[in-house]
């Protein structure tokens, strides 16, 4: 018993010669403010800061919308996707938490042997026969933490998968969102275009009358159908973009284009009110940057993993069992046979292969620390991007308006001065072009603006909640 324990002691001293593991880097810190605030207003204070929904497309009060993203989480193939990759990480995670158990196995036996004397069969001794029954554990001693600290790294992805989930999420809304505020707009180009079509085909009618009547010349006919001829081309060319946008929801809910149909509305939802968001509440809710360092944890814990095979791997075993000729007598105590054993095992040459593993893992903890570094950043730009973008759009907008409501006026004037004669009916194509693109530009403005809103709020939303067991 004394022999047996000197293995464990030497493991014991061995231990406090255990090198530190590095520990990953803390959180990034946000800045306190945003570089672009037009839009928003610095909020002194928790209390100052209205919170994104996690659901931030109901900001914009579409229940056609609200819906599509309802059958989106069930249908989207790409989630369905990351949602298996979850599952075989928690499954590596559960493998790594069982490699810290002792395994057990159980085990029976029956041999019949006989062994000759001589030369000839009949010389051979009378058989025997020998059965056995027998259990046996083994268990690995973590006394440098290679198996916890391996555990520690697959919770990590785990967890990091869990986000990704959600993050995937995240984005496959705003590409929801995105691709359906382009369909409107679609639309209400389409609907624009029909309306110009109706008053292009009674300018014709009227240029014809005209015509007719020897007061205008045969130039103005033709202006007056090739104005119409080129306001149908692009009506058709915005239902041919309604459709395939229209497709492409129905490919994002998982289904095929056939299957989905939507009704128009001819136009586009009302611009929603901007929350407030500092960039430190954007770090805490963002799941890309919650994964970044989950995976960090996880590259650090891989050190440790590394660094422990430096250091003896120390084991228990024993063995329990019965054995005896007969049936009838195996299970009796004479029969009983058991061993307990300890084991220590140390690489003394391995060609540097630990070292290397161990550089290895310090390497790649550097990458993936850089990569966290760079999700932060790049979650920064896109919020300054945005912020900036809709304050631009914001007067850009205000701009425009002005624009068509000049082009509007510039047109009722011109009509009048044609129906008196005063001018030719190049002139009215002149205004009537100019009031069309002005309010097709509005309309592209508007939708500008939704999608710079829409990437904003995702970009500071908060993410779902997180898989029941991803903390455990």
């Amino acid at each position: 018993m004394r022999t047996a324990s000197i293995p464990l002691l030497l493991s014991l001293l061995l231990s406090a010669c255990a090198a530190p593991r590095p520990q990953p880097p803390a959180p990034e810190l946000a800045p306190t403010a945003y570089k672009e605030t037009g839009v928003w207003k610095h909020a002194d204070g928790a209390a100052a800061v209205a919170p994104v929904p996690d659901d931030w497309w109901t900001l914009f009060h579409d229940p056609v919308l609200d819906d599509l993203q309802q059958r989106l989480v069930v249908g989207n193939q790409n989630l369905r996707l990351v949602l298996a990759q979850m599952a075989n990480a928690r499954a590596l995670r559960d493998a790594s938490r069982s490699a810290t158990l002792p395994t057990v196995s159980v085990g029976a036996g029956a041999t019949r042997n006989a062994t000759a004397s001589g030369t000839t069969a009949s010389s051979a001794q009378n058989p025997s026969n020998s059965l056995s029954l027998s259990a046996s554990a083994a268990w690995e001693l973590d006394l440098w933490g290679r198996l916890e600290t391996a555990t520690q790294a697959a919770q990590a992805s785990y967890q990091a998968s869990a986000d990704d989930l959600a993050s995937a999420r995240l984005s496959a809304s705003a590409t929801l969102t995105q691709t359906y505020l382009a369909m409107r707009a679609a639309e209400a180009q389409r609907a624009l275009l029909e309306r110009s079509t109706i008053a292009y085909e009674r300018s014709l009618a009227l240029t014809q009358a005209r015509y007719d009547a020897g007061v205008a010349a045969r130039s103005d006919v033709l202006q007056a159908q090739i104005q119409l001829a080129n306001a149908q081309v692009q009506q058709r060319e915005a239902s041919v973009q309604r459709a395939q946008l229209e497709h492409a929801i129905a490919v994002l809910l998982g289904l095929a284009p056939s299957a989905l149909t939507l009704a128009p509305t001819g136009a586009l939802p009302a611009l929603p009110e901007v929350p407030q968001m500092l960039p430190s509440t954007l770090l805490e809710r963002r799941p890309d940057i919650a994964a970044a360092q989950r995976r960090v944890a996880a590259a650090y814990a891989q050190i440790g993993v590394a660094d422990a095979a430096f250091f003896p791997s120390i084991g228990l075993s024993a063995t329990a069992g019965l054995r005896d000729a007969a049936l009838a007598h195996l299970i009796s105590a004479p029969n009983l046979f058991w061993s307990l054993g300890a084991s220590v095992a140390q690489s003394v040459f391995d060609g540097g292969q630990r070292k290397l593993a161990s550089a290895q893992a310090r390497a790649s903890a550097d990458q993936v620390t850089a990569s966290y570094r760079q999700v932060v950043l790049t979650a920064l730009q896109e919020v300054e991007d945005n912020l900036v973008l809709l304050e631009q759009l914001r007067l850009e907008s205000q701009l425009q308006q002005q624009a068509l409501q000049a082009a509007q006026r510039n047109l009722d004037i011109t009509q009048a001065q044609y129906r008196a004669g005063t001018v030719s009916y190049l002139s009215v194509v002149t205004a009537q072009n100019a009031a069309l693109g002005a309010e097709s530009t509005s309309l592209s403005v508007h939708n500008r603006q939704l999608a710079a809103v829409n990437l904003l709020l995702k970009n500071v939303a908060g993410r779902w909640q997180p898989v029941a067991d991803a903390a455990r």
